[in-house]
Order: C-alpha cells, then sequence, then structure tokens
C-alpha cells in the first residue's frame, strides 16, 4: 500500500473585501449623479440665525391662530379658541390685554396652507394694536 502524503490546508480566515468596495463605489457614483437632480426650486440665501425657543416667564402666552381659510382665533389663558374673530376683534383685545400686561407674550400659529399674505396681515394687526414683538408658533 501506498500512502499518500497529504499535506493539510490551512483554513483562510480572511474576509475578502474587494466586492464590497466594489459596491460602496458604485452607490457613491449613484448618489452624485443623482443628487443634483433632486434639488429644486431656486437660489436664495436664507438669513443665518442659531435660534433658541422663547423662553417665558408668563405662564399664559397669547396665541393667535389662522386656519387655512384665513379666519383668526384667540386663545389666551384657556379661552375659548373654536370661534372665529374678525381681525378688529384681534386687534381690540390684543390693545386690551398689552395695556394690562405690556410684557405679555404673543404667538401666531400659521397653518402650514395658509396663504402667506393672511400670516402677515395678522402680523401687521398685532403691531398696529401696540404689539412689541410676535413670535412664531412651528414644530
Amino acid at each position: 500500500m501506498i500512502r499518500r502524503s497529504r499535506k493539510k490546508r490551512r483554513l483562510n480566515s480572511e474576509i475578502n473585501v474587494v466586492p464590497y468596495i466594489d459596491v460602496t463605489m458604485v452607490l457613491l457614483i449613484i448618489f452624485m449623479v443623482t443628487a443634483p437632480m433632486l434639488t429644486q426650486g431656486i437660489d436664495i440665501e436664507l438669513p443665518k440665525t442659531s435660534a433658541e425657543p422663547v423662553d417665558t416667564q408668563d405662564d399664559e402666552p397669547m396665541i393667535v391662530s389662522v386656519d387655512r381659510e384665513g379666519a383668526y382665533y384667540i386663545n389666551v389663558g384657556g379661552e375659548d379658541e373654536t370661534t372665529p374673530v374678525s381681525g378688529q376683534e384681534v386687534a381690540d383685545r390684543v390693545q386690551k390685554v398689552l395695556s394690562v400686561n405690556p410684557d405679555k407674550l404673543l404667538l401666531v400659529r400659521g397653518d402650514k396652507s395658509v396663504n402667506y399674505d393672511a400670516v402677515v396681515q395678522l402680523m401687521v394687526l398685532l403691531k398696529d394694536a401696540g404689539a412689541s414683538s410676535v413670535g412664531l408658533v412651528t414644530e
């Protein structure tokens, strides 16, 4: 009998990373080509700011809301906010509140689908009523 001597082969425990590098390169190229196509709109320069949330000493801010139809609602200290009010009534009530408490925090909540002009008109009403600063509520 002839014995063959077999050499035991060592197991290769290395991972071949070449296919992973190839896949990564293909994905990188795809993202580099498609990224400029996804950008839409016009070029504008927005102001840079590091806005912090408003720190309120007042427990109950006055919130004036604008719904998508442009109707105004006022919420002062748990008041009924479901009844729409006119622009003149908003100005009158804000003026009354600010005459008692001039440091009262005024916030504007606008529906995301409301016309931009409606929010600006509300801010003009508040400014005419004596509000020195108005905050915008966002999520």
